[in-house]
């Protein structure tokens, strides 16, 4: 009985984490600014549609300070993007991230003995076990599309930092779309 308990406590908050996956309202005061220049000093990026979750995110290219700011500490193949970028409140992955994802996977299958974190990260707004499930749907995401193209499962972990290590500490849609983000970090 004791045992049936200690099950029950186990399995109830996981329950509860994917009982409440309902996509929370965005409040009507929080728009996304339109697109802007990009400052002088860094390069040049490119930024989702305004719309919450119905814009497409393309490929970045951000400043070394951004790129060291987001704590992959890669010493897997250096000239491979290492940030897949989604849209609001969703984990599906773009077609513009997809053969980035496949180059890591032809990567990871030409070299067995390489191993890969995928670290999940979503933005500020939601609540931290919403985001905290939300970062785990998009590592395990990039996850799935390296076990279908071959790379072993035991090369492979994940892990969702949800909204606690943001690239960007801005309360905007162009700090947000930084954060929405699966990191390749090699180990």
């Amino acid at each position: 009985m004791r045992a049936l308990k200690s099950l029950g406590l186990l399995v109830l908050p996981v329950v509860l984490l994917f009982g409440c996956s309902s996509t929370p309202e965005q409040p009507a005061a929080v728009k996304a600014p339109e697109v802007t220049k990009p400052k002088p000093e860094a390069p040049a990026t490119t930024k989702p549609d305004a719309g919450a979750g119905t814009g497409s995110a393309t490929a970045i290219d951000t400043s070394k300070e951004k790129a060291d700011a987001s704590a992959d500490k890669s010493t897997g193949p250096g000239n491979l993007k290492n940030t897949v970028y989604f849209d609001f409140d969703r984990f599906d992955i773009k077609p513009e991230f997809r053969e980035a994802v496949l180059a890591h996977a032809a990567y990871l299958t030409k070299n067995p003995s390489a191993t890969v974190k995928i670290e999940g990260h979503c933005d500020e707004r939601g609540t931290r076990e919403y985001n905290i499930a939300l970062g785990d749907r998009r590592a395990t995401a990039v996850r799935q599309l390296l076990k279908l193209q071959g790379v072993s499962d035991k090369q492979i972990a994940t892990i969702s930092f949800g909204e606690e290590r943001p690239v960007a500490l801005g309360h905007d849609e162009d700090s947000w779309w930084q954060n929405r983000r699966a990191v390749f970090a090699y180990r």
